[in-house]
Parts: C-alpha cells; structure tokens; sequence
C-alpha cells in the first residue's frame, strides 16, 4: 500500500495549542476513532530526545543477563515484571518477544543494573499519562460526557489501576522473516500509546470498520512505517464498548521483516482504568 493511502487510513493529529484547538482536535480524533481505530499524534510533548533516552534504559535492560533480568520476576497475578515468549495465541503460537510491565507501585529494576531506571520511566509514564488524558478529554466530550469523565477512573496513580506501560524487545536471532513477534489481537484496554524508532519496521495493521472477521482472518492488513517521534494510538476493546460501539478496536500484529531482521525496541503504554470501576456508554449497552 502506498504511503499516501496508509495516511488516510492513519491520519496525523497535532496536538499542538491543545486548549485552543480542542474543538478542532476533536473532530479529528473522533474521526479516526470512528473509521479507522489508529492514528499518529504528533507535537505532544514529549521531545524526540526523551523518547530516545527512554528507548536506550529499555534496551539496557533487555541487553542485561536473563538472571539479572529475572530480579523484576513477572507476577502472573499482577500481570507485572519481566516475561519471555510468554504469550502464546491459538492461530501463530507463541509470541517472539520480551517485555517488561511496570506500573506505579509495582517491583522496578535497581539503579544499580540500570542507572537512571527508576528516575527516567516515572518521568516518561507521567508524561503519557498526560497525553491519554488529553486524547480521553476529547472522547469524553464527543460522547456527551463531562469532559472530567475519564480523569478518575483513569488515574494510573491510583493502587487498583490497571494501566500500565510495556517496554518490549523482539530478538533479531528469533525474528526470522515471517515469524511472529505477536500475533493478530486487539487491545483489551481503552487507549494505547506506542512509540517506535525509526527503521524498527513490523508493526502490521488492520484498519477500517471492515475487519468485522474472526480474528481479522481473511482481512487485510498493512505495514506501518516505523518512525521515532510520533506517538501511534490504537483504540482498545474497552473504549469501543463504552462508546457503545461508535469507536473501533483494531486488530494488529507485529511480523519480521523480510531479509535481515535486527531488533526491534517499541514501548507501549496502556490506559485501563481502574479495576473496581464501572464504566457504561451513553446508549447504555
């Protein structure tokens, strides 16, 4: 698919003068919620120097030893911490990757393996968690919500949130063209966040109101550049429910590339609210 046709499938929404333009950002995101489910958000807040800063702590934990790794053990009741080839999905098997979830009270990787860990990822979560809210405004208003509607249930601070950020390594010597670093799946949460870095290609989408299939099976699905800087959203299951199905959850993967696939580095954050919080769509479905 041509670059032209990937940016209207993925349209590119500034966030710039946020409070000034909001009508108009609005539109525009609501727009892609509504026929798409991805979008790229650009003038944010974030500098291409924090995100590369961010990228470089991720990729001196993932180059650290299993064991040291293994400190910040991954708690299956927690859904936190270190995992390998964790993920496994029925239709490509097991999911080629590494990762490490980490939230606001949960078990970090000392300073000492990583300098700057701690210091850095709270500072970069706080500013994600300003974007969503940002983009969750937006949403609130479309759908005759107080604007504030998202701001406490959504609060990632809070001990019983669900949200999370995600840093995640796809190994070059597993990442055999073809292979899967995960397979085809929606978000479960609200709103995802994802940042990439430039030539770390992989990440395949599916947009549009038309991958109605099981699965996306037999749906069509396309490459999406990988550029640092621009922030990629996707809209998850939960936010196509309480829109009473207005907005779309979309289905993506992540696939090696052809030829020599080296690794790749992405990190996500999810927005899931908090878990003994009700939510319920205008429509009331």
């Amino acid at each position: 698919m041509s670059t032209k046709a990937i940016e209207r499938l993925v349209p590119t929404i500034s966030l710039r003068d946020f409070n000034q333009r909001k009508e108009e950002i609005t539109k525009q995101l609501v727009d892609a919620a509504e026929n798409s489910g991805f979008l790229m958000l650009v003038d944010h807040g974030i500098s291409i120097d924090e995100i590369n800063q961010q990228f470089a702590i991720s990729k001196a934990f993932f180059q650290l030893p299993h064991e040291i790794k293994g400190k910040t053990a991954y708690d299956i009741n927690q859904g936190l911490g270190w995992e390998y080839k964790a993920q496994t999905r029925r239709l490509t098997g097991t999911d080629q990757k590494e990762s490490l979830w980490l939230k606001y009270g949960s078990q970090w990787p000392s300073d000492e393996d990583v300098p700057g860990f701690e210091a850095s990822t709270r500072n970069f979560m706080a500013k994600c968690r300003g974007i969503s809210m940002q983009v969750l405004e937006c949403f609130a208003g479309a759908l005759n919500f107080d604007k504030n509607y998202f701001q406490i249930p959504m609060d990632a601070t809070k001990p019983d949130s669900l949200s999370r950020l995600r840093m995640l390594h796809y190994p070059p010597s597993e990442n055999k063209p073809g292979s899967w670093g995960a397979g085809a799946h929606t978000d479960v949460g609200a709103l995802t966040l994802l940042f990439q870095r430039d030539g770390e290609e992989g990440l395949e989408i599916c947009p549009g109101r038309e991958n109605v299939t099981s699965k996306a099976i037999g749906d069509n699905f396309f490459s999406l550049p990988a550029k640092t800087g621009p922030i990629v959203v996707n809209l998850g299951d939960m936010l196509m429910s309480w829109s009473d199905d207005r907005f779309k959850a979309t289905y993506h993967r992540v696939r090696a590339m052809e030829g020599d696939a080296p690794s790749r580095y992405s990190i996500a954050y999810f927005n899931q609210g908090l878990k003994d919080f009700i939510f319920q769509g205008p429509q009331k479905k």
